[in-house]
């Protein structure tokens, strides 16, 4: 029987310098992480969290390799992933990671249910299974009234289920979501939080949202606070979502004061 505390994701010293203009700063680069140690247990829902520009948009993506490392170990399901070609890593994604981002990413010439299916349809799957199972996720997130329509007709709520509903499609191992409430309104929001949270706790998805809201990072059971491409420091979830939420917004209070 498989340990529940599992760790799906094991990152050790992780490193991102972005190259700077000579003359711009003393150094010839920045530091958007720094030297980052943290682990994601299989089925957890883990919030980086921070002010904008603190790093944790590029931590991230760096943990995905969408951006490459400058240093460090990604181990992902035992394999480090820092050493796997473009080819092995493609596949990778394609089989093992669910991707939301805040501009949805929707095709504009294809339904609402072709858009959600088409992680299938690229992997081949048969006619029947697609139409069953993107009926089975649009009903998750509330969608099933709405698949003939394009995403001009949708709003962007929906839109965001729908793209979400495309990153469950797969029934991947983890969900990489980058400020997925960013463009949405408070209603849709909690809408989406709700539906992943249901994913996470049903569909056993492990989900790492990536969030300067603290409502947002509120669903997580484990958030890390970044500061300047560093942790700063970790909370875990007592339970009780508003006292969670209540200590997420006085830590970005308080860091947000600290760099003034």
């Amino acid at each position: 029987m498989e340990n529940a505390n599992t760790n799906l994701v094991e990152i050790t010293g992780l490193k991102k310098y972005f190259p700077v203009k000579e003359g711009f700063l003393k150094s010839n680069f920045v530091k958007a992480v720094d030297d980052v140690t943290l682990h994601i247990k299989k089925g957890e829902t883990l919030g980086l969290v921070g002010e904008s520009g603190c790093g944790k948009t590029t931590l991230g993506r760096t943990i995905l390799r969408l951006h490459e490392p400058t240093e460090g170990k990604i181990v992902y399901d035992g394999e480090d992933i820092t050493k796997v070609n473009n080819k092995r890593l493609s596949k990778i994604r394609q089989e093992k990671i669910g991707f939301i981002f805040q501009d949805y990413n929707l095709l504009d010439n294809m339904t609402l249910q072709d858009n959600i299916a088409l992680p299938l349809s690229l992997n081949g799957k048969k006619s029947s299974k697609i139409i069953e199972r993107t009926k089975q996720i649009a009903s998750l997130f509330g969608l099933n009234e709405h698949l003939n329509k394009y995403p001009y007709q949708l709003s962007g709520g929906q839109k965001q289920r729908g793209a979400s509903a495309r990153a469950l499609i797969t029934n991947p191992q983890i969900i990489f979501a980058d400020e997925p409430t960013g463009a949405l309104d408070s209603k849709s929001s909690k809408d989406l939080l709700e539906s992943l949270k249901y994913a996470n706790e049903h569909g056993k998805a492990t989900i790492l949202m990536v969030t300067h809201d603290a409502y947002s990072a509120s669903y997580a059971k484990q958030v890390y606070m970044l500061s300047d491409g560093e942790i700063k420091c970790r909370l875990n979830h007592s339970g009780n979502r508003q006292k969670f939420y209540d200590e997420i917004l006085s830590l970005l209070a308080s860091m947000g004061s600290d760099q003034e």
